[in-house]
């Protein structure tokens, strides 16, 4: 017996790789702005915005102008996605003004070794950015 009632197949969940061009143009505008928001929530300075985003100052500098033409990356996509994800994390967790002051605190915590979460993405890119956003949804659920 079929596990479905549909006469076609089950297809596996599409998952967003940001590897399709016109996607990533279609998402750069609103993951730029995205960006650009949560950097000035978090007080991110332009070298820590830079380091976070992975671009070059001159890329960020043509960002904050709104210059135009800018395409990001499979790789920055997925870096804003997680940062995005980190965020809304901490403001489900904490109250706004503790939510944005975390990221600045050491932390004791196994991913961190005492540094500040900011410092261990910087660090660490986007491997230690999705193992933040993790750690962050593993304490909302109590893990």
């Amino acid at each position: 017996m079929p596990i479905s009632a549909r006469d076609e197949p089950l297809t596996p969940l599409e998952v967003q790789t940001f590897s399709d061009s016109s996607e990533r143009k279609r998402l750069t505008p609103v993951a730029l702005k995205a960006f650009q928001r949560l950097a000035a929530q978090w007080q991110l300075s332009d070298d820590e915005a830079i380091k976070l985003l992975g671009v070059s100052a001159g890329m960020w500098e043509s960002i904050n102008q709104g210059t135009g033409g800018i395409e990001l990356s499979q790789d920055h996509l997925t870096r804003v996605s997680a940062l995005v994800g980190v965020f809304k994390g901490l403001h489900l967790l904490f109250a706004d003004d503790m939510a944005d002051r975390w990221l600045r605190l050491p932390n004791k915590g196994p991913i961190f070794n005492r540094a500040t979460p900011i410092f261990a993405m910087i660090e660490g890119g986007i491997p230690c950015m999705i193992e933040v956003r993790r750690y962050i949804d593993a304490v909302r659920g109590g893990l």
